[in-house]
């Protein structure tokens, strides 16, 4: 047991995280399991989504997700899955929110410079 009181609370948070990544391996796991078992559009969006998901939570290695997402592609493209519009969406989903529109520049009104005597 840490006495120091940053290593408490390191062991705090660590616990956290580990709960958190286990969430995040057991959704991915049950996800690439539903898939596998049966192979349709819906199933292997939601597949991606969990690779994606747990990619970009430090979950796993970015190269174990280009695999993952690669094998579900060929399984999905074996058993004859036709992507659907969930699935034909590559990129941001949130794209459309994400952008910062900038509202209109104003033009500066120049006040008219009094002149010396």
């Amino acid at each position: 047991m840490p006495i120091i009181k940053s290593a408490k609370k390191r062991v705090r948070v660590a616990r956290k995280a580990a709960v958190r990544n286990a969430r995040s391996r057991r959704n991915l796991k049950s996800a690439l399991k539903v898939f596998g078992g049966k192979p349709s559009a819906a199933a292997h969006s939601a597949a991606q989504s969990q690779i994606d998901k747990a990619l970009k939570k430090h979950v796993i290695h970015k190269n174990k997700a280009a695999r993952l997402k690669r094998r579900a592609a060929a399984r999905a493209k074996d058993a004859g899955v036709k992507p659907g519009k969930t699935v034909a969406k590559t990129g941001n989903k949130n794209a459309a929110l994400t952008k910062k529109t900038t509202p209109a520049k104003k033009t500066a009104v120049k006040k008219p410079v009094a002149k010396k005597k």
